[in-house]
């Protein structure tokens, strides 16, 4: 991952995947690790191809050529909503959930006054999906979907990855000045 991707933001990004698909690995009794490598390696060629049209498609051959197996790599792949590669296993699903999710709560994290993820509850994520203006990069729908692909109910899934991102919460950068 670090070969490819230098930006602590997109590191950081990757790190707060990983917290939330490995969280819910340990849940279903899953390989954690190997769960972990596909959520450390999703969008690991994004400042190569940085656009639609180039990821994770054109990462994906460097994937194969290290030596990851296919499920990790159409794991990746089926992230991808503009691929259409219908996600089938409870990986694929897991990594498609966490993705925007984490991305989210990062960026609501980031605007608590303590920039803490401590600070962030589930009616304030609810709230801020409606402002279309923050954090407009982030699909509000992809968010939906993955929890209804994963069979939990929204509120659910996110109080689940805020936990999830809590405990690592130092390591991601949510830690902020948070005292409570």
């Amino acid at each position: 991952m670090c070969e490819f991707t230098k930006s602590d933001s997109l590191r950081r990004h990757a790190l707060a995947v990983e917290a939330c698909v490995q969280a819910y690995a340990r849940k279903h009794g899953q390989d954690e690790a190997r769960w972990g490598i596909a959520a450390l390696l999703h969008d690991f060629d994004w400042e190569i191809h940085p656009t639609l049209e180039g990821h994770p498609q054109n990462g994906e051959p460097i994937l194969k050529e290290r030596g990851v197996d296919d499920e990790i790599r159409r794991a990746i792949l089926s992230h991808a909503n503009h691929l259409s590669i219908p996600r089938e296993t409870a990986l694929e699903k897991t990594l498609f959930a966490c993705d925007e999710l984490a991305g989210f709560l990062t960026a609501i994290s980031y605007v608590k006054p303590s920039r803490s993820i401590f600070e962030v509850d589930v009616a304030g994520v609810r709230k801020k999906m409606k402002d279309k203006a923050f954090a407009r990069s982030v699909s509000r729908d992809d968010i939906v979907q993955g929890a209804a692909e994963l069979g939990v109910e929204l509120e659910e899934h996110i109080a689940f990855c805020i936990e999830a991102m809590k405990a690592r919460a130092e390591e991601l950068g949510v830690k902020g000045t948070f005292a409570g």
